[in-house]
């Protein structure tokens, strides 16, 4: 991708930690322990930002992951396989300071037909009946992703501030689709977003379960149960959330990327209730999907229990629904 440079780190250089500048910044890579980690830092979003993320605040809050394919169980149906090709996904949950460059280029960042594709998938991309379910201009976006400020807790700020770190929230399917496509990528499969989670074939219960089967989970692993604060509180509060890789590197899936698990909910392409053949290879159910056809969302979010952020958990909202849960990662190709 022009403008996009890669860097490639040694596991045995990468545990002691280097830092490695790309064309976005500098990364302080840490913690990787599977051979090659291959980063990317890639995406309009991220020109002109500093590289101010992960728990040193010195990544790129752009870099991007190889995610090596492969055949595993699926969590919706571990009876059946699904087998995934090579993929890049986003080490980061879209940030308020990345998604404030698609509302500055905003309505000229609206996907073209069939933008966003999965190459693999048939009939993927932006489809224009879905146009009109974006705002019409930056200033009705901006009022959208302010959602329900009297009950919820959105990230967005009309002008920078200290949010600029935080994950976005409070951002529709199509809101999510239209970044990705914008940035140059889209938005990953249910089943890319499974396989990422659960290690491939190693079906992790949680992105960092070492062994795969072990069910520890605590604050250090992820932002859940509105603890983010420190504390578990009967009520949840806006400093729960926290800015993108704080639980990084303890709780990274196996291909580095920080906050699968907890965070943001975050969007795939998928309708909810697909139907995948046994052997699902590449698949990704979009056939034939209304406008309000409800999609798939994975990874659980900071307000939830801990059994909502197992790798086998998955919900489903209308597409135009925004929450203070709801945020984005982008896959790439």
């Amino acid at each position: 991708m022009a403008g996009s440079t890669a860097v490639k780190v040694s596991a045995a250089t990468a545990l002691v930690g280097l830092l490695v500048c790309a064309s976005g910044g500098c990364a302080q890579i840490v913690g990787v322990d599977w051979g090659e980690y291959e980063q990317e830092d890639t995406g309009l979003s991220c020109a002109g930002l500093p590289a101010a993320c992960g728990p040193s605040g010195k990544e790129s809050c752009c870099a991007s992951a190889m995610v090596r394919g492969g055949t595993f169980k699926r969590s919706d149906n571990t009876e059946f396989t699904a087998t995934v090709s090579d993929f890049r996904l986003d080490r980061f949950e879209v940030t308020v300071g990345r998604f404030r460059k698609f509302v500055e280029a905003y309505p000229g960042s609206k996907p073209a037909a069939g933008a966003g594709a999965h190459p693999r998938i048939a009939g993927s991309g932006w489809d224009p009946k879905f146009d009109g379910e974006l705002p019409m201009n930056a200033a009705e976006l901006k009022q959208k992703v302010n959602c329900r400020p009297d009950e919820g807790f959105p990230t967005w700020t009309d002008e920078v501030s200290d949010h600029e770190n935080l994950p976005m929230n409070c951002v529709t399917w199509y809101q999510a689709f239209a970044f990705c496509a914008w940035d140059g990528g889209r938005l990953p499969t249910e089943m890319e977003s499974m396989y990422a989670a659960a290690a491939g074939a190693e079906q992790r219960v949680y992105p960092w379960s070492d062994p795969a089967t072990s069910e520890v989970i605590d604050g250090s692993f992820a932002l859940y149960r509105c603890a983010g604060d420190g504390a578990v509180a009967p009520q949840c509060a806006f400093n729960d959330i926290l800015p993108v890789g704080s639980r990084s590197p303890k709780g990274d899936g196996r291909w580095h990327q920080a906050d699968l698990a907890g965070s943001m909910c975050e969007w795939v392409l998928d309708v909810d209730a697909a139907e995948y053949p046994e052997e699902c290879n590449d698949c990704g159910s979009v056939a034939g999907a209304s406008a309000g056809a409800k999609r798939v969302h994975r990874g659980g979010c900071w307000r939830d229990l801990e059994e909502r952020l197992k790798n086998s958990s998955r919900v489903a909202f209308g597409p135009g629904d925004p929450y203070d849960t709801f945020g984005i990662r982008c896959a790439r190709d």
